[in-house]
């Protein structure tokens, strides 16, 4: 498990577990991922270093991976059975626990800036069609449905099609493109998560994963720490993820490294569910666990250059 500590600032974040097996990934490959997940963190690093929120630094990484097609938010979302694409995402920050999620939108560029939006209105979650109606009221960028379009989740949607299966983002084997989530804590000590997706390929019923849900893909509290999943959304809710391992934390019950491997080892997995977490606590330590062949992943600390990895030690430097 990738484990690290900083007394200022730290920013971790995903672009989903699973991955191509090592043997399987091209050098091209691997270096386009690296510099997007870099990209990503770069963008928030740099409201980190300016003394920026870490709502502002989660927010803009987050921003910035959603327009990236190579990972299943946003732009590169995957399709519903019904050749659409349907988008859930959600946000906290931890100094007062507030929080804003969104699911099932369609017409929303960057779904986590809407989270940012609801999270500021009385309300926590919204859904669909209401969902887009306050945003129509809020301004935000509106986009047609096939902004989200990208040849490989076609191809991906034609094979599920055929296999008459539905897919996780990262489960197929030529095109491991996942849900994405960041973690970060200011060096005013505060936390924040935001994790947004695309879902399942060919899902169908509007299916709501735990990208969307506060307690199971997204959690930030000071007083433990800020967690952002990605796996099989539906063993992950049915464990309250984020929620036990803050909770493991908060009570002293488990270090945050211990917490993280104990819900994925101990519950998660013998349900059936594999997947990954980037997490951070209240006294700066950083760490990225996966139960699965790899997972996309950054960090940046304070003073420090930002680093990836995709499988189990593999870091690089980007300068």
């Amino acid at each position: 498990m990738d484990h690290f500590q900083s007394e200022g600032y730290a920013l971790a974040l995903h672009g989903g577990a699973g991955t191509l097996l090592k043997e399987e990934m091209t050098a091209a490959r691997e270096q386009e991922h690296r510099l997007a997940l870099a990209r990503a963190a770069k963008a928030g690093q740099r409201v980190l270093e300016a003394n920026g929120s870490a709502l502002d630094a989660a927010v803009a990484a987050c921003k910035v991976l959603e327009d990236e097609p190579l990972f299943n938010a946003g732009k590169g979302a995957v399709y519903t059975n019904e050749g659409k694409h349907e988008l859930d995402a959600s946000l906290m920050e931890g100094a007062e626990r507030k929080a804003g999620a969104v699911s099932g939108v369609q017409h929303i560029a960057n779904p986590i800036e809407l989270c940012r939006l609801v999270m500021e209105s009385e309300f926590v979650m919204m859904e669909g069609a209401g969902a887009e109606a306050f945003a129509k009221e809020q301004g935000i960028r509106f986009v047609e449905n096939d902004y989200f379009d990208t040849s490989y989740r076609k191809l991906q949607l034609e094979e599920a099609r055929a296999a008459g299966s539905v897919q996780l983002d990262h489960s197929d084997k030529r095109h491991k493109y996942g849900t994405v989530g960041v973690v970060a804590r200011d060096r005013n000590g505060n936390l924040a998560a935001a994790t947004s997706t695309g879902g399942m390929t060919n899902k169908q019923f509007r299916r709501i994963g735990d990208s969307a849900l506060i307690g199971s893909g997204t959690w930030a509290d000071n007083r433990s720490c800020a967690l952002s999943t990605t796996g099989y959304g539906e063993f992950f809710i049915r464990s309250a993820v984020a929620a036990r391992v803050a909770a493991s934390v908060e009570f002293g019950v488990r270090s945050l490294g211990e917490a993280c491997d104990w819900i994925l080892n101990d519950e998660v997995l013998p349900l059936g569910g594999d997947g990954g977490m980037v997490a951070i606590d209240l006294h700066g330590n950083v760490v990225m666990p996966f139960n699965s062949s790899g997972m996309y992943r950054a960090w940046v600390l304070d003073g420090k250059p930002v680093n990836t990895a995709i499988f189990r030690g593999d870091h690089v430097v980007h300068e």
